[in-house]
């Protein structure tokens, strides 16, 4: 039934959506460290985190999907092909932003004479970024322009182990899968109660492998699935208005919701449940999304197709747009104040990162996917 999916429809649209929260996450974050105006009090402008959760899921499904397709087809699974496509798709724009953030920016920076101090040195982070974990930076050093590749850290180590799993090990891919999913729960568990050492703690919860997993539980699911989600319970219209309200209360209200009644304190604050809770809402959303003829919201528009497909670039570039935007405009945006300089702000960055990133897909990106075809 689901065993030959070329393309999984609205998840171009989904991506879109999910880099654009962490555009606003970070906005607004760097917005207020500016002193600007910003609207980080309120719900809808702190979902970063769980939007990169969203980017774990989805990996996890696409990833696995593929792995379970290659497998049907060719009966067997070449992991030097899974390992080049992986370079081709993310090595580029990672080192390209490394090079950028490690060198020319404080390059540049030194050279207007701007005060801005980076918190690190070239030589303190690029072995990190060498070897796939940024998230190291991010523990050290806290906030930076580069702060974004941490997930791509966690993505790359996952597709480390992810592809030789299924390959030799695929009679006990779904045991070693739920055993992921338990082993993690159970650290963050001991991450909560401040069982385990800081530094290593903050990496743990940095690893979201559970995420990952959970995706690929998902595509296992649907790949051996017989007969279509529409039928399925799961799916019908009832169950959509639900998963979906709560999915738009935990975006846009979660901090006042939170305290007001038990139940959202138990679907949104309970400490290692909660995030478990969202990452099945999450993988349930891609399902619906892409496989459900019955979905309530039809995503596979042509231009959200677009946003979606430079996404990758919206995500990685962001940083450096938002504070080139700061840096050069906070005068005038704090002359405006208000609401006013909020959407003066959010129209400049938004037009910016959008150009860059189709700029960069077009004539960086783009080269280097050709050659992943191959592959």
């Amino acid at each position: 039934m689901y065993k030959r999916i070329k393309y999984f429809e609205g998840l171009s649209a989904l991506r879109f959506f999910a880099a654009y929260f962490v555009v606003l996450h970070h906005a607004e974050q760097i917005r207020r460290k500016y002193e600007l105006h910003h609207l980080k009090d309120y719900s809808f402008f702190n979902n970063g985190s769980i939007a990169v959760t969203f980017f774990f899921v989805l990996s996890g499904f696409l990833i696995t999907y593929l792995l379970l397709k290659e497998r049907t087809q060719t009966q067997d699974i070449s992991i030097k092909n899974f390992y080049i496509r992986r370079v081709l798709r993310i090595w580029p724009l990672y080192y390209l932003l490394v090079f950028l953030g490690t060198l020319l920016i404080p390059l540049a920076l030194q050279l207007i004479g701007h005060n801005y101090e980076m918190p690190y040195s070239f030589s303190e982070v690029i072995l990190y970024y060498v070897f796939f974990m940024p998230f190291m930076v991010n523990i050290f050093f806290g906030h930076h322009l580069l702060e974004p590749l941490w997930s791509i850290g966690v993505e790359e180590l996952f597709y480390l182990f992810w592809a030789p799993l299924y390959k030799f090990l695929k009679d006990y891919f779904l045991i070693i899968t739920c055993a992921i999913i338990i082993l993690k729960t159970v650290l963050n568990f001991c991450i909560h109660n401040g069982m385990l050492n800081e530094t290593v703690a903050s990496i743990l919860s940095m690893l979201k492998f559970e995420a990952m997993a959970i995706g690929g539980l998902g595509a296992y699911w649907l790949f051996h699935r017989t007969k279509t989600l529409d039928g399925h319970f799961m799916f019908s219209y009832p169950f959509q208005i639900g998963i979906f309200t709560f999915l738009i209360l935990r975006v846009s209200a979660y901090k006042f919701l939170m305290g007001w009644h038990p139940i959202f304190d138990w679907l949104f604050g309970t400490p290692v449940v909660a995030p478990i809770i969202l990452i099945i809402a999450f993988l349930w959303l891609i399902l619906n999304t892409s496989m459900n003829q019955q979905a309530i919201f039809k995503l596979n528009k042509g231009w959200l197709n677009f946003l979606g497909d430079i996404s990758y670039g919206i995500y990685m570039y962001h940083m450096v747009v938002i504070f080139s935007i700061v840096l050069v405009l906070a005068k005038l945006l704090n002359g405006i104040g208000g609401m006013a300089s909020t959407i003066v702000f959010y129209l400049i960055i938004t037009t910016i990162i959008i150009i860059v990133s189709a700029l960069s897909k077009k004539f960086f990106e783009d080269p280097f996917l050709r050659i992943k075809k191959r592959f």
